[in-house]
C-alpha cells in the first residue's frame, strides 16, 4: 500500500508537500520500512504520507483502505470501527476527513447542457455534544431528537439547501442560507458550478430571473403542467431532493455544520455513474493522494452554520 500511495502521489515526479520544491531525495527508511525523503530547498523530511488526512494517525493504510470499503458499503459508524478495530469517534472523524477531501473534487464540477435546479429545507441541527465545548455556545435551547421546528414553513430555523443537476447525471449541492432564498444566496452557491450558455430550468421563484441574467445562462421556468412534461422540467432535482432527504432521514440526523459533507458523499455515491468498484478505487486514490491535513480540533470547532452571509 506504500508503494502505491508513493506512485500515485509522486506520479509526475517527487516533490515536497510543504514547500512544493522538486528538489527531494531519498532519506533512508522508518522503522516500518517506509521510504522517508528529504528537501533540499526548505530542508524538511517526510513521508508519502505527509501532508494527507493520513499524516499523523498512526494506522496502517490497509486499515483506512479497509474503511473506505466499509464507508462505500454505507455501514454505520460502530459496525465500522468494529471491523476496522477503531474507536467509533475515530471512525466518525476518519469519515469527515475523508468527506472535506470528496469536497475539493466537488468544487471542480461544472454544469453545461440544461440544468435543472431547485432548493430543498432542512431543519438547523446543533446535534453533538457541547457541554464542554469552549468554543461554541447553544443559540437556542436544545430540542428533542426529532421534535419539529416551531415556526410553520420556510424561516430562520430551516436550513436551505441549492441543488442543480444536468442531463449528464451531474450534480452539484451545498447549503446556501437560512430561510427564503436570494440572489446573493444562489450566487454564493452556483458561481463557477454553472457554465456560461447553460439551460437553467426552475420553478417560478423570481430570484433565479437575476442570477441567470447575470451569470449569463438561459432561464426556463417550469411551473404547473411543464414541471412534469417536456424537455424543461425540474423533476430530475425534485427526485435527487427526495434520495437526499432518505439517505440523511437514514443516518438518524446530521448537525448542520457536517450537512455539506453529506451532500457531497450523497452525490458521490448515488449520481456518479462508475461501477462500486471504481468509486471504491477514485475515493481511495483522491482521500489519500489530495495534499491536505485535517486534525480533529479542525472538525469540531469549525463553524456550525456554514451558510450565506
Amino acid at each position: 500500500m506504500n508503494e502505491y500511495l508513493s506512485d500515485e502521489r509522486f506520479a509526475n515526479g517527487r516533490v515536497c508537500p510543504c514547500c512544493g520544491s522538486d528538489a527531494v531525495s531519498k532519506n533512508g527508511h522508518q522503522k516500518d520500512g517506509t521510504q522517508r525523503y528529504i528537501c533540499k530547498d526548505c530542508g524538511k523530511s517526510f513521508v508519502s504520507t505527509t501532508n494527507s488526512i493520513t499524516s499523523g494517525t498512526r494506522k496502517k493504510l490497509y486499515v483506512w483502505e479497509k474503511y473506505v470499503e466499509c464507508m462505500m458499503l454505507g455501514l454505520s459508524l460502530r459496525k465500522t470501527a468494529m471491523l476496522c478495530k477503531i474507536h467509533r469517534n475515530t471512525a466518525f472523524a476518519w469519515r469527515h476527513k475523508i468527506l472535506d477531501v470528496l469536497q475539493e473534487m466537488a468544487d471542480e464540477i461544472v454544469l453545461d447542457g440544461i440544468v435543472e435546479a431547485d432548493e430543498t429545507f432542512f431543519a438547523v441541527s446543533y446535534k453533538g455534544n457541547h457541554k464542554n465545548s469552549k468554543t461554541f455556545t447553544m443559540p437556542r435551547p436544545a430540542h428533542t431528537c426529532g421534535k419539529k421546528s416551531k415556526k410553520r414553513g420556510i424561516s430562520g430555523e430551516k436550513v436551505c439547501v441549492l441543488c442543480a443537476v444536468n442531463r449528464n447525471g451531474l450534480s452539484y449541492a451545498k447549503l446556501g442560507n437560512l430561510g427564503r432564498v436570494a440572489n446573493k444566496d444562489l450566487h454564493f452557491v452556483f458561481d463557477n458550478h454553472i457554465q456560461p450558455g447553460a439551460t437553467l430550468c426552475t420553478d417560478a421563484m423570481p430570484s433565479y430571473r437575476a442570477f441567470a441574467s447575470e451569470s449569463n445562462v438561459k432561464l426556463v421556468h417550469s411551473k404547473g403542467k411543464e414541471s412534469r412534461c417536456g424537455e424543461y422540467n425540474i423533476q430530475r432535482v425534485n427526485n435527487y431532493h427526495k434520495k437526499l432527504g432518505d439517505f440523511l432521514e437514514s443516518l438518524n440526523g446530521v448537525s448542520s455544520k457536517y450537512l455539506n459533507n453529506y451532500i457531497v458523499w450523497h452525490s458521490f455515491s448515488y449520481y456518479t455513474k462508475n461501477a462500486f468498484e471504481e468509486k471504491q478505487e477514485i475515493l481511495l486514490r483522491f482521500a489519500f493522494i489530495t495534499p491536505k491535513k485535517i486534525t480533529n480540533n479542525q472538525l469540531s470547532n469549525r463553524i456550525p452554520l456554514p451558510v450565506a452571509c
